[in-house]
């Protein structure tokens, strides 16, 4: 009787603490969000005039061509900034690598920077309010962090019969990383698009991600539920930074047919005893040694076909990079499609692909300073290990059940 006493009391302040910690998530939340919002729109039509200083023009952060509609010039002089938007043809105009900045201070200390000396109440408004975002950045991204840090433990707990304690673990702990990452490494604003809104579809994308390969790892059905909706986030994230556009047709073409192809073949496939569970199945190696080469082939017609295009968007620094990414970007998407074939196939192999494809991904995150997004990289990497052990016991164990593709 004790014990059993015990035991439930135990589970009492287990909830209770898990209930303080939701509630916490939810108060940081709110604060974070206040606090940055309160910044932003604080009310400021005045500023006195300092001084003028000499600015030097970023060149390097320059690469606009003819369809480009604004083009964003940023001059610097030691750690002040001064970025003025022209249209194309005023950019094309431009020859001077010096210009005369004027500042002006507003009553809470902050330094705004004009090209002429008489800015309007309009201009200053809205320079300043440019400013706090750039300064809260990190407020935001804690905010959107925290936010999807609750929706992962809420999920967890709500469901916490049907995830181990590793399993837990593991998705918290990634998920607590990506908040550490998305503080530390703020994104800028890109293609006219917030920094901050770009962080929190990075934020967004791991979530969706890691549920969605926890679910796989775990033979589940369900996987391709949550896989529909990070297929939407990926091609978000692909329009916003106008990049990687073979990821991103794959993904509208293939991987959204393909998710719901997959939830119907599954279904036929219970395990005739876990109900949740589906029954998985491996290659042959004639078939693996065909897959590969399929592979190389896309990686090198797709490769070639995209870096011909000409695309603006000021997300790379050089179209060297561009080029180098627009290959890898191809033989990703040449895995991802043989990924998805392996899935839809409940083929064990999909977990080779997922090494892959993590790898190729994670040198364009490297590339493209994408770092929070090497957090979900590096769960790929663990959770691909977890669930190749688990179908490799479960194909050992179910030979003759798992024999049928269809």
């Amino acid at each position: 009787m004790k014990k059993i006493w015990s035991h439930q009391e135990e589970n009492r302040r287990v909830r209770i603490v898990e209930t303080v910690i939701l509630v916490l998530l939810v108060i940081g939340t709110l604060i974070s969000l206040f606090s940055g919002l309160s910044a932003v729109n604080r009310q400021v039509s005045e500023a006195d005039y300092v001084g003028t200083l000499v600015m030097k023009r970023d060149r390097e952060a320059e690469d606009y061509d003819e369809d480009s509609s604004v083009c964003d010039v940023t001059y610097v002089c030691g750690e002040q900034k001064m970025v003025i938007t022209y249209t194309y043809e005023q950019y094309e105009q431009l020859e001077a690598d010096e210009i005369t900045a004027y500042e002006f201070r507003c009553a809470d200390g902050s330094s705004l920077f004009f090209d002429h000396l008489q800015p309007g109440s309009e201009e200053i408004r809205n320079a300043y309010r440019q400013l706090m975002a750039n300064e809260t950045m990190p407020v935001f991204n804690l905010a959107s962090s925290l936010a999807i840090l609750f929706v992962s433990l809420a999920i967890m707990l709500l469901f916490g019969a049907f995830f181990s304690t590793y399993e837990k673990i593991w998705f918290m702990s990634i998920m607590v990383l990506a908040t550490i990452f998305a503080v530390i490494f703020p994104e800028e604003t890109v293609n006219g698009v917030n920094g901050i809104i770009i962080m929190f579809l990075y934020l967004l994308d791991t979530f969706l991600n890691i549920l969605c390969e926890l679910l796989i790892s775990k033979q589940s059905r369900y996987n391709f539920l949550v896989s529909v909706a990070v297929e939407i986030t990926e091609i978000a994230i692909c329009i916003v930074l106008m990049y990687r556009f073979a990821t991103m047709a794959t993904t509208l073409f293939f991987w959204l047919p393909i998710d719901i192809l997959s939830f119907i073949n599954w279904t036929r496939h219970k395990d005739e005893v876990e109900d949740e569970l589906t029954m998985v199945r491996r290659l042959k190696g004639w078939q693996e040694i065909l897959i590969i080469l399929a592979i190389i082939a896309w990686t090198l017609i797709v490769g070639y076909l995209l870096s011909g295009l000409d695309i603006s968007t000021d997300f790379y620094e050089s179209e060297r990079l561009e080029t180098i990414v627009t290959y890898i970007d191809a033989c990703a998407s040449a895995v991802g499609v043989a990924n998805g074939l392996f899935i839809f196939f409940r083929l064990r192999e999909q977990w080779i692909a997922w090494y892959i494809c993590a790898g190729l991904e994670a040198a364009i995150n490297i590339i493209t300073g994408q770092y929070v997004l090497l957090v979900l990289k590096l769960g790929y990497f663990t959770n691909t290990t977890y669930g190749y052990i688990k179908w490799s016991r479960y194909i050992k164990s179910h030979r003759e059940e798992a024999a049928s593709l269809f």
